[in-house]
């Protein structure tokens, strides 16, 4: 055995295959498995980034339609609020205009009334008068004993009282 060569001192056939050998693999490493490496590496950067900024942007299409939507539902509201006071005011309107009318129909339902009050006032006082003359007419014969109602009628005798009094 050769003392000179050992683990501090190689064969240099040895050394040299080895060299080879792991300079062949460095260089199968640097040309195919590396670059494979850093591509799905690459790929699931993208992906994981990707995932990130398509949730970014929908979080900020999610916020814009939500502003959207309070904006949409704010002027619904300041709309809805619109057609309430107005409906209130046509309201208020209605009921104002109907109480005019019902003031005046009430007010020539009593003026008619107060006319056919008159009118029947009237009406009942010529037929009473005319009742009350030939009643006393009638009881003026009884009391007589013969029918007074030929003089009565000449001289206008019942007229002539109910003028007086």
């Amino acid at each position: 055995m050769d003392l000179e060569l050992g683990p501090l001192k190689p064969e240099p056939v040895e050394l040299i295959v080895g060299l080879a050998c792991f300079f062949l693999m460095i260089w199968l490493l640097g040309r195919k498995v590396l670059p494979r490496i850093e591509r799905v590496q690459a790929e699931r950067r993208d992906a994981t980034e990707g995932r990130l900024e398509r949730a970014e942007e929908l979080n900020a299409e999610a916020d814009r339609t939500y502003e959207a939507y309070r904006k949409v539902l704010a002027d619904a509201r300041h709309e809805a609020a619109l057609i309430r006071q107005e409906a209130a005011e046509q309201g208020a309107a209605l009921i104002a205009a109907a109480r005019e009318e019902g003031l005046r129909e009430r007010d020539r339902l009593v003026s008619e009334a107060h006319a056919q009050i008159s009118v029947d006032q009237a009406l009942a006082a010529v037929t009473l008068r005319h009742d009350v003359g030939e009643l006393a007419v009638e009881l003026a014969g009884r009391v007589v004993g013969e029918s007074v109602s030929a003089v009565a009628a000449e001289r206008a005798t019942v007229a002539r009282f109910f003028d007086e009094h």
